[in-house]
């Protein structure tokens, strides 16, 4: 018996050699094996890496990039900040909101007026109309007064026309071939003067030998003067159109044009004919004027929207 269990010892300690032999070899299996899977990854990576043509980017640059990314994104979809609104754009708003109170402007108005006109053109006293405008009327007394003025073959026609009531209030018909004199140039006052007038303006001649008396004058109603003025019409900057209509230099060429050519067609008898382009200075012989004052701050001359009224 003792020789038996003697003999067993040996083999029990082979058994334990033997499964301490098969663990030491499955983890190292096990650990090439992770080894191998690390580099497989690894690899695989890289190969990605290399199709799209850049690095492997880290786990520490990435966020960053897709923050910065869509930020900018974000940026682009919204825009740049709006501008701040400035004291010229408000200043712009409130011109054009006081020259959308005049008639003139009110779609079809203007249209309206000009054929409510053209129907008291005589073609055998006037002929054919030239040139169509739209002008401001200063009187001996500084007032402005609101005008359609018509260039036709023989004459020179000026209509006050209502933009409100849509009627002819008055019409003054001058022959171009009595025009013999066409001024322009700045307005003047005498020195003692308290009026003053911006801009530029053009006076039409027609009767060189007549001057105006001393009760024309004094008389702010009187409509025999031997001139007439004219300078821009307020509106004039709101379009192209109106900056067309209300051009005084224009005017003032079509105008030679047409007298001269009334003068070579019809001749008056005894008087020198031509016509006489001068640039001087507009004078106007008012002092006080406190009626042209009052009514030129107020644009009286002008059909325009007051309140609830209208002129």
């Amino acid at each position: 018996m003792a020789g038996a269990e003697e003999e067993g010892l040996p083999s029990e300690e082979q058994e334990q050699e033997k499964e301490q032999e098969k663990q030491q070899l499955s983890s190292s299996s096990g650990s090439q094996q992770d080894s191998e899977a690390a580099a497989v990854r690894t690899g695989s990576t890289e190969e990605r890496a290399a199709q799209d043509g850049g690095a492997v980017p880290s786990s520490a640059s990435a966020p960053p990039a897709a923050s910065t990314g869509s930020t900018e994104e974000r940026a682009a979809e919204v825009g740049p900040p709006p501008s701040k609104p400035t004291a010229i754009s408000l200043e712009t708003s409130v011109d054009q909101f006081k020259l959308l109170r005049f008639f003139v402007l009110r779609p079809g108005t203007l249209n309206q007026g000009i054929k409510d006109t053209e129907a008291l053109v005589d073609k055998e006293i006037d002929g054919s109309i030239r040139s169509i405008w739209l002008m401001a009327e200063v009187d001996h007394w500084n007032n402005e007064k609101e005008r359609i003025v018509f260039i036709t073959d023989n004459s020179l026609m000026i209509f006050k026309y209502d933009f409100v009531m849509f009627n002819c209030d008055q019409v003054q018909r001058i022959p171009l071939n009595f025009v013999d004199r066409i001024s322009h140039g700045t307005f003047s006052f005498p020195k003692r003067s308290l009026l003053k007038r911006e801009g530029d303006g053009v006076r039409i001649f027609w009767d060189r030998m007549r001057e105006p008396t001393f009760t024309s004058r004094w008389n702010p109603f009187a409509t025999d003067l031997p001139f007439i003025t004219f300078t821009y019409h307020p509106v004039r900057n709101i379009s192209a159109t109106f900056l067309a209509l209300c051009d005084i230099h224009n005017f003032r060429e079509h105008l030679k044009v047409a007298a001269q050519k009334a003068h070579a067609t019809k001749p008056v008898p005894g008087k020198a004919n031509g016509v006489l382009v001068l640039k001087q200075d507009l004078h106007i012989d008012a002092y006080v004027g406190l009626m042209s004052f009052l009514g030129n701050q107020n644009r009286l001359g002008y059909c325009m929207a007051r309140g609830n009224l209208g002129y």
